[in-house]
């Protein structure tokens, strides 16, 4: 049996290893690295496959974040809703645009944002909900935009662990990830389901005006070279990325239903245990598994669990040790411990098992056997 890894991106990479490299090839030799032909044809692909009028390339997924809500004309002084139990990414970009993010608990059992605290945070000077898409899964859109339609604010989702999820409404209309809300975004970080081999990222919309304004804030500014119509910024997608990107949109499918056969069998193994509580499933999305990350029943029974993993060559991971509200760069908004009791409660208790689409059955029963010891 192989070594068991988190992520196996060279494993993937070896089975695909003679369409990616001619793509490789095929952009030396045009040589056109800055905005060649693998960009376009990847953003139409991609544009069709997720089913939005434009897809937006652009360096990484922050920048996709700071693009979105750099196109939105917010005011100085604006707040913005975002879950504490989350990546940095959303945060730091609206606090690093001066905007005041105000932190809202999630749930215990599909990790995303508990949308029954949403109203109660929002003030006068909220503009914008972050909906984040966490581990592989949906958010509940409905009550989300329900809500940002009552109150008149803007919604951006950060897609950048559920690419290729799907969300059924309750009206029965189904989407892809990132594509409910005005504004979309996405990363593909190499370990992300559909990752390249360096940094990229996209924003997906079907709005006409957002779209020509958010590619004229990617690049520089300008939507004719060297008149400059705003304050923009220089954030493109690599061609050489492109290029690869285009060969692995082809696999996506293949790619999520090997996460989602891994998942049944961590399901399988640990449903009912006493110890660990596998994540319970938002019954209006797809999961497609950027991570399977379990709850243990305590902080302890945790560390005991990573440590004897370990000992066995199984790696694991924690995400997220720590709340964002408690963390020093935000301590200034004034929250404390015990604000956020969910968020604070599944830091000190989840941790992630091995999830890639070269898991195989040796090493999944392999995974589970040393868990269960």
């Amino acid at each position: 049996m192989n070594s068991i890894q988190m992520v196996d991106l060279f494993s993937q990479y070896q089975h695909i290893k003679g369409e990616v490299d001619a793509a490789i090839a095929g952009v030396i030799e045009k040589s056109a690295f800055i905005n060649g032909y693998a960009v376009k044809n990847f953003s139409d692909n991609l544009a069709k496959f997720v089913q939005a009028k434009h897809v937006i390339p652009c360096a990484n997924g922050t920048d996709a974040l700071q693009i979105a809500f750099s196109a939105l004309d917010l005011p100085k002084d604006a707040e913005f809703i975002v879950p504490s139990f989350n990546y940095v990414a959303a945060v730091e970009v609206g606090a690093f645009l001066g905007y005041k993010p105000v932190f809202v608990d999630s749930l215990a059992g599909t990790y995303n944002v508990d949308v029954s605290k949403i109203e109660q945070a929002i003030s006068p000077k909220t503009k914008v909900i972050v909906a984040v898409h966490l581990f592989g899964q949906c958010a509940d859109m409905d009550k989300i935009m329900e809500i940002a339609t009552k109150h008149n604010l803007y919604v951006i989702e950060d897609n950048a662990q559920a690419i290729g999820a799907t969300y059924t409404s309750g009206s029965g209309i189904t989407k892809f990830a990132g594509t409910i809300a005005p504004i979309g975004t996405t990363s593909f970080f190499p370990s992300k389901n559909l990752g390249c081999m360096g940094d990229g990222g996209a924003i997906f919309t079907d709005n006409d005006q957002l779209a020509a304004k958010m590619r004229c804030i990617a690049n520089h500014g300008q939507e004719v070279k060297y008149t400059y119509k705003m304050v923009g910024i220089n954030s493109r997608l690599d061609t050489l990325q492109a290029a690869i990107l285009d060969v692995k949109l082809k696999y996506l499918h293949q790619y999520i239903a090997a996460r989602q056969k891994a998942a049944a069998f961590y399901d399988k193994a640990l449903v009912n245990h006493p110890d660990f509580t596998i994540p319970e499933r938002n019954p209006q999305s797809t999961h497609v598994f950027h991570q399977y990350t379990l709850q243990a029943s305590s902080p302890a029974k945790r560390e005991e669990a990573i440590k004897k993993l370990a000992a066995c060559q199984v790696p694991s991971m924690i995400y997220y040790p720590s709340p964002l509200h408690l963390q020093e760069a935000y301590r200034h908004f004034g929250y404390q411990k015990g604000d956020f009791p969910v968020a604070e409660a599944l830091c000190s208790t989840v941790f992630s098992l091995p999830m890639h689409t070269e898991l195989t059955d040796e090493q999944l029963q392999y995974i589970i056997d040393s868990l269960l010891k």
